[in-house]
């Protein structure tokens, strides 16, 4: 079987899979899986730039996806005039001092002046910043802070349209990515990966703890979306009259009308990241990117840049992230911090690249559609078969009341048996990398 004929049999199966889910549980549930899906597509592609393009190991995807859903908040969010007024000019001017202290270090560090005076102005420059932060930063989140913080209790954003932040979550987490890999990417692949998921970690305690940007675990609820309002059209005249007319729920019909929308949008994201990662690895740039990564040495003695090709991957990828992550933040319609775990977003994502096939695009789609098919339908699965299992027991059995209690945690059991199987008997992925 050529690559074209298995890659059309593995796709045509999801396919019937996802048709399959709509006639049996619900056409919603398909395509909420679906979404889903074209989501963790779009991150396993940016992590497989990273580990498959320049086999750069990044622990650290949960922070660059948590950086785009706080894209979302900041851009879509309508701005609260109140904490405004009370801590925003507090806020920007530790802002502005934030930038003239980074640009202060780095006119040390780049200064012509001695190792002995750099080690003095180095700490005196942190020393002040900090200083300077407390005393003008905290009253003012503290007044931030206390403005209702049931309901607010945090600056608000732009009130831009949601779909804005796609576009500005992948700079913001290239940025981030740019900072950390000026730092990190001369690390050998294990302090690396140790660096990167530290970093996400404090990342994702960032977002937990300053309220006044994020509201911490309190979360942000109510993001504006880029498709209607399953309510604007239910109450549409001429939605109704396309559901009279066609027979159509008009409550269902509207909800699968509004995950079509989202299902469109994702397509044209993943297609066109798609098609442009394509033509990258196949162009000589990809080609240079894979010399490397197979043999640092001998791209050195060809005059190769590494460390600023691995810069230069790295950003790319966690841009990418970003992007998915403030699509994922878009459809859910709140940003919630605490969710992002690295089970989820880290160690799931490795296994999409992984099982699809390191170092392929093609590999990332399916592994993305593939995984989270499995670690969404594992749980219902894992329900049935242990209801059928235990079958001959009574209801009050506790052997029973205790596996069918714990049936959820069938995904996490699928989850690895998958990964077994397939480098097992797929080392290199369902997909492997071509020549």
């Amino acid at each position: 079987m050529n690559d074209v004929m298995r890659r059309s049999l593995v796709f045509s199966t999801f396919a019937v899979a996802i048709v399959f889910i709509g006639f049996i549980q619900s056409w919603n549930v398909a395509l909420g899986i679906f979404n889903l899906c074209l989501i963790s597509a779009t991150m396993a592609l940016g992590v497989n730039i990273q580990l498959g393009y320049a086999g750069i190991f990044n622990a650290g995807v949960m922070g660059f996806a948590a950086l785009g859903g706080l894209s979302a908040v900041i851009i879509s969010y309508k701005p609260v005039s109140e904490t405004i007024s009370l801590g925003g000019l507090g806020i920007l001017i530790c802002i502005l001092i934030l930038l003239l202290g980074t640009v202060l270090g780095v006119i040390v560090y780049k200064s012509n002046l001695s190792q002995a005076y750099k080690k003095i102005l180095f700490p005196l420059i942190i020393i002040v910043v900090l200083l300077l932060l407390n005393l003008i930063g905290a009253p003012a989140v503290e007044r931030i802070e206390a403005f209702e913080p049931a309901a607010s209790g945090f600056l608000g954003g732009f009130g831009l349209p949601i779909i804005l932040s796609w576009i500005v979550g992948g700079v913001i987490a290239g940025l981030v990515a740019y900072l950390i890999g000026k730092i990190t990417l001369g690390l050998r692949s294990d302090y690396l990966a140790i660096a990167t998921l530290g970093i996400a970690e404090v990342i994702i305690y960032i977002l937990k703890n300053e309220d006044w940007l994020t509201r911490g675990v309190k979360n942000v609820n109510g993001l504006p979306r880029p498709v209607p309002y399953e309510i604007d059209l239910q109450e549409s005249t001429w939605f109704i009259e396309l559901c009279q007319n066609f027979g159509f729920p008009l409550v269902e019909t509207s909800s699968i009308v509004v995950k079509l929308s989202y299902c469109f949008l994702f397509s044209i994201v993943v297609l066109t990241l798609f098609i442009l990662s394509e033509v990258a690895l196949k162009s000589p740039w990809g080609r240079m990117m894979r010399a490397i990564r197979d043999n640092e040495i001998s791209a050195r003695a060809m005059g190769k840049n590494v460390k600023a090709r691995h810069l230069e991957i790295f950003i790319l990828g966690s841009a990418i992230i970003g992007l998915a992550g403030a699509m994922l933040t878009t459809l859910e319609g709140q940003f919630t911090p605490t969710t992002y775990q690295p089970l989820r977003f880290t160690f799931t994502v490795w296994v999409m690249v992984i099982i699809g096939g390191t170092g392929n695009n093609y590999g990332s789609l399916i592994g993305g559609f593939l995984v989270w098919f499995l670690w969404v339908e594992a749980e219902p699965l894992g329900l049935y078969l242990v209801e059928l299992i235990t079958s001959p027991l009574s209801e009050t059995n506790p052997l029973r009341t205790q596996l069918i209690t714990n049936a959820a945690h069938m995904r996490y059991m699928m989850m690895g048996l998958l990964l077994l199987l397939v480098l097992r008997f797929a080392p290199k992925g369902i997909f492997p990398e071509g020549r």
